[in-house]
């Protein structure tokens, strides 16, 4: 005769116990086992890198093993101009719209192309321009999974189809030795602002009392309207757009300043100088509970650590006249902190004065310091400085990749890494097209595939996870390890990671 074998039943005969049986076994199927629960457990320590914008194929698509651009069909590369047509070459690359960068005059044939080998010999060590990475473009680049409208909405032309050969980069060695994720996806559509919320919250934020002008006008088909004099081919310039930051819901999808300094919307002259101007239309505060919440509520100890952040707390309260030196100041020298690549200066909950701010949002030099005495929460997210966050026009790839290397290194030598794993991943792919199709998703995303490396000493060794993963996959992690309120946007049909470790028996 079957019986529960549950520690939550005293092993009667399922005949004898009827539907209360039933009831009991639901409730023992659902509890990790014993095992399970011990192995998740020798995690003590989860550390994110949060770096910036790039594409999985931009950076890794020459990795051995990997699902590459030698696994791109000529359906998925060849880019199709507004009417549906291909091009004969992609459309020209102009200069960085503040002149630094210059144009690049070959005319590059409609396929993948080298930017560090010739014709345009732009190596690691060096910034291109930037490209456009906003909502509504990255949903029509995708164009349904096909990606072959990624040179005809972008404002960086032919760039699009630019990669590098990453086998040069330190990171690449790590990513040969533990785990690269070839199936990893950014959370939502766009830019850096959203995605981030996604990272911390998977979710959107809302500003319902948004005016109409930050609002982005569609067309029957739900895509941008085209401004009259907006070019009918993409080789003649980038498309024209009624774009916002705003949804026509109220959805905030593209960048809008945080409200609490450090913002790049300065404090009203009169008003609370930690705060910014709210004439000027910040985000309003959000609500929404985020990963920091729920690990907050379960008394686990965390942090999010920003590069430049003091430097620029103390620029952003300054007086609305003073000349500001550090938020998007992207000169050499100075402090390059961006404002929305700190998602939880946007929350309510994190607003200045609270005790939760000040336990929770740190300077990236807490980072370093706690590594080295070993005083890192058990979960820690970082976000470079802008210098080094590899973020195209900006900056360059290699010297963040060298800080990022170097952090690991420093976490490898530290009495941390025995207990330790670091997902080391992008917000989103900066413009740059890749080949794989995203997943079936929701109105939000995934978007275009990024790269995603997983590394800790209970990590697979040599491995390429094809498992399908995006942004959420890390929230979801983090929620498993430590038995935390499951946040709902996070999604159903990710993976949660643990297929990229092996932990010990």
């Amino acid at each position: 005769m079957t019986k529960i074998s549950c520690l939550c039943t005293n092993k009667l005969p399922v005949s004898i116990l009827g539907p209360l049986a039933l009831v009991m076994l639901a409730g023992c199927a659902s509890t990790p086992s014993h095992a399970q629960k011990s192995r998740l457990e020798q995690l003590e320590h989860i550390i994110v890198i949060y770096a910036e914008n790039r594409s999985f194929d931009n950076l890794y698509g020459l990795f051995p093993g990997a699902n590459g651009i030698n696994k791109a069909t000529p359906g998925q590369y060849t880019q199709l101009d507004h009417d549906g047509k291909a091009f004969i070459t992609l459309p020209p690359i102009p200069a960085s719209k503040d002149g630094r960068i210059p144009a690049i005059t070959a005319k590059l044939p409609n396929r993948p192309f080298r930017i560090d080998q010739p014709p345009v010999s732009l190596p690691a060590s060096a910034p291109s321009r930037d490209l456009v990475h906003r909502y509504y473009q990255n949903i029509e680049q995708i164009n349904g999974g096909k990606n072959n409208h990624f040179a005809a909405m972008s404002d960086a032309g032919g760039l699009v189809m630019g990669y590098y050969d990453g086998s040069k980069l330190p990171l690449w060695q790590w990513a040969q030795d533990y785990v690269l994720a070839d199936n990893f996806f950014m959370g939502a559509f766009g830019g850096s602002y959203l995605n981030h919320q996604w990272l911390v919250c998977a979710c959107t934020p809302q500003d319902i009392t948004g005016q109409d002008k930050l609002r982005a006008q569609l067309d029957n088909n739900g895509k941008l309207k085209r401004k009259p004099e907006s070019p009918a081919s993409a080789m003649q310039g980038p498309p024209l757009l009624y774009d916002g930051a705003l949804t026509p819901d109220g959805y905030s999808v593209n960048t809008q300043q945080p409200p609490y300094q450090p913002s790049g919307i300065a404090p009203a002259a009169s008003g609370d100088a930690r705060f910014a101007d709210s004439a000027l239309r910040p985000l309003p505060p959000q609500t929404t509970k985020t990963i920091g919440d729920t690990l907050s509520a379960k008394g686990v100890s965390w942090a999010w650590y920003a590069g430049g952040w003091n430097a620029a707390l103390a620029d952003g309260i300054q007086a609305p006249d003073h000349t500001r030196s550090v938020i998007y100041n992207h000169h050499e020298g100075a402090v390059n902190f961006q404002a929305h690549h700190q998602p939880f200066n946007y929350y309510a909950h994190f607003a200045p004065g609270t005790n939760e701010r000040a336990l929770h949002l740190k300077d990236g030099d807490d980072f370093v310091n706690a590594i080295s005495n070993g005083t890192l929460p058990q979960v820690a997210f970082y976000k470079p400085t802008g210098h080094l966050n590899e973020h195209p026009g900006y900056t360059d790839v290699l010297s963040g990749d060298q800080h990022i290397a170097s952090l690991i290194e420093r976490i490898r030598q530290s009495p941390l890494w025995p207990t330790t794993a670091i997902i080391v991943t992008y917000d989103e792919n900066g413009g740059f097209w890749d080949h794989a199709a995203p997943p079936k998703g929701d109105r939000w995303g995934p978007g275009t595939r990024i790269p995603a490396l997983i590394i800790s000493p209970f990590a697979k060794r040599g491995f390429v996870d094809h498992t399908a993963y995006d942004t959420t996959s890390i929230i979801k992690l983090i929620t498993r390890r430590f038995a935390l309120e499951p946040l709902p946007g996070v999604r159903e049909n990710a993976g949660d990671l643990l297929n990229a470790f092996a932990f010990r028996q």
